[in-house]
């Protein structure tokens, strides 16, 4: 698929200069059509807050957003018609979403998920969505704000988080689709990373016959273990009291550490460009950057090489696996997540507090492997996502594109977010196992991003039409939405994806368990 003369830039607009092809068709019929569907629309316990006509180039502002944390206006790229709703999921919850339904439309749906514990509408990606034609919904999932508070005493609200918001944002959506265009969709697809790509992959297992196709970036699977790992990883090297371990690595030497990684590892796949291509391939001898003499500000303590060696280690408790290791090569702005400057990551307390022990206190500096068992036993609301049977998604046609950074915590404006790329692979082995002998690849695609911090950024060629669309180019050789369309639309799956680095610079992305070596001329994908 080539959406011929487009040219998008998503940083932080959707620019829309000559692009003809977004021109409405009979602005002032869509108009008026758009408001007469606020009293025409009736659907279960809904209501529709606002109906209202958005041109091409607008800012939209947001009224009434509840949180800091979200945005407070919006910028429409096509003219759409925008409508607003509130949909009650209990007695004691409600989603809340928009449904930006473009003039131009191709009989395609597009839900959207979301990241973190935020409980916000994203308005880019609703922006994006839109201009590439998709009738597009998202919801604040369950709850406002980006904490887990609301989950305190109240389980409704803490499913609509793990698993409802998005199915309910989905049939709400599909129906008011209907109800505009005076006919249903063709195809329904769904887009998310990070929380937003563990919702695409629980849509899979719980919801099999909501969408056609789904890309599921960095997903958060594996949930009580991630969340476990994380803490673990925070205690090793000083949370939640850093001047109390002499574990604790300061943020000038966190920069030697990663430095002598790549010294160590750069090279493995046969050039040295600052990206480790392969983390699974490099064995950092932590021990090499033992103090022996007087250079303290350039070497480690030995019990700073043991925290290390653990964080450098896959997580096991009692024999058993819990989750991957961190990935060598991706320290590069970790002092600026919380896991690295003597905090206590706020996903793994607000979640332990809040959902599992449903307390709003905790001595941090009591924490160990016991609670991460107590969360995988717990498993509240069903957020672990982690089984294999997607059998039933597989059955109906469906389509699954899923994508990992192998630098993923490296993202300095993301606080929080580290999820092991190891994690991804982990889960197309469990999907392979379980529907095993059928071939995965006929419905179920990961691509490993070399140089991809957490949904998008870092040093490499991490922009291919994912989280937010940043930098998209408009053909389905470099999107991974448009990608899936092929796929689903017409049978074309997608052996590689091309991404375009900060530079301008592009890479092929290979399917795994393919990855991608240097031949003395380019990157080529090899077994």
């Amino acid at each position: 698929m080539d959406f011929s003369g487009f040219s998008f830039n998503f940083l932080p607009k959707l620019l829309t200069a000559g692009l003809p092809l977004l021109a409405s068709w009979y602005p002032s019929e869509q108009h008026a059509k758009c408001l007469a569907l606020k009293s025409s629309l009736d659907l279960e316990n809904t209501t529709i807050l606002d109906v209202s006509y958005v041109s091409a180039g607008s800012t939209v502002k947001l009224p009434g957003v509840p949180h800091e944390t979200c945005l407070q206006e919006a910028y429409a790229s096509a003219s759409l018609c925008r409508v607003q709703f509130t949909t009650a999921t209990s007695a004691t919850s409600a989603t809340r979403g928009e449904a930006w339904l473009p003039d131009k439309w191709y009989g395609r749906f597009l839900t959207l998920g979301n990241g973190g514990l935020d409980g916000c509408i994203y308005y880019r990606e609703l922006d994006y969505g839109s201009a590439l034609h998709f009738a597009t919904v998202g919801t604040n999932n369950g709850h406002d704000g980006n904490t887990g508070r609301p989950f305190l005493g109240n389980l409704e609200v803490l499913n609509d988080f793990s698993f409802r918001s998005i199915h309910v944002g989905a049939v709400i959506g599909k129906q008011i689709v209907a109800a505009y265009y005076e006919r249903p969709h063709d195809k329904a697809y769904y887009s998310g990373c990070s929380t937003g790509g563990r919702q695409g992959t629980m849509s899979a297992l719980k919801y099999p016959e909501d969408f056609d196709g789904i890309v599921a970036g960095a997903p958060a699977t594996n949930s009580n273990a991630l969340l476990h790992w994380a803490g673990m990883l925070a205690r090793y090297i000083g949370a939640p009291d850093p001047t109390s371990l002499p574990a604790f690595i300061s943020p000038e030497l966190w920069k030697v550490v990663a430095q002598e990684i790549l010294n160590q590892c750069d090279s493995i796949d046969g050039m040295r460009d600052g990206i480790i291509t392969d983390p699974d391939l490099c064995e950092f001898r932590v021990e090499a950057l033992l103090c022996s003499g007087d250079e303290a500000d350039r070497c480690l303590t030995q019990p700073q090489v043991e925290a290390l060696q653990k964080m450098y280690s896959p997580l096991y408790d009692n024999g058993e696996l819990v989750y991957s290791r961190f990935d060598p090569g991706a320290e590069d702005g970790a002092i600026a997540i919380d896991l690295f400057n003597g905090k206590f990551p706020h996903f793994t307390s607000d979640w332990l507090r809040y959902a599992v022990l449903n307390t709003t206190e905790f001595d941090f500096s009591q924490y160990g492997p016991q609670h991460g068992r107590l969360m995988r036993a717990v498993d509240a609301g069903g957020i672990s996502t982690f089984d294999g049977d997607l059998s039933a998604f597989r059955d109906r046609g469906g389509k699954f594109i899923t994508y990992h950074g192998r630098v993923d915590p490296a993202r300095p404006s993301c606080s929080n977010n580290l999820i092991a790329s190891g994690n991804s692979k982990r889960m197309y082995e469990l999907v392979a196992r379980t529907l095993a002998p059928e071939p995965l690849d006929a419905f179920y695609r990961l691509f490993m991003v070399p140089g991809m911090a957490h949904c998008s950024g870092g040093p490499g060629a991490a922009s291919f039409g994912q989280h937010m669309g940043m930098n998209a180019v408009n053909a389905s050789t470099h999107n991974v939405l448009l990608a899936l369309v092929d796929w689903v639309e017409g049978g074309v799956a997608p052996d590689t994806i091309t991404g375009t680095a900060r530079d301008g610079t592009t890479r092929v992305h290979c399917r795994y368990p393919q990855r991608s070596v240097w031949d003395g001329g380019d990157y080529v994908c090899e077994e």
